[in-house]
């Protein structure tokens, strides 16, 4: 039976992150975008004879990956055979606020003309 392995997210704002980097055994490591790992992590779980306990109340297989998003960042599909996945920044911190910035100080974007 799958397990997950719960490991908390220590800051919040990762849940905000756009890519994942997802590891395999017997894989390379590969970046997907939050709908792709969502996508992958679904597929990972259709495999499954029986969810994780934990997730077995939830409706599907695309509301189980979304929730092991939120929650967790291991699944052990069989002994010995777990997948990871980890929120990664591919911006250099600060990027989209700066850019927030500046749409409001260009020309007219204050209200004073």
């Amino acid at each position: 039976m799958a397990r997950i392995r719960p490991l908390p997210m220590s800051d919040p704002l990762l849940r905000e992150l756009d890519h994942y980097v997802v590891l395999e055994p017997a894989a390379a490591e590969r970046i997907l975008s939050a709908a792709e790992t969502r996508d992958w992590l679904a597929a990972q779980l259709a495999g499954l004879e029986h969810p994780p306990e934990d997730l077995q109340g939830l409706a599907d297989d695309r509301a189980r990956a979304e929730r092991l998003l939120e929650t967790a960042c291991a699944l052990e599909l069989a002994p010995g055979h777990t997948i990871q996945w980890f929120a990664v920044r591919l911006e250099p911190p600060g990027s989209r606020p700066a850019a927030a910035s500046a749409s409001r100080s260009a020309p007219g974007a204050s209200g004073s003309e």
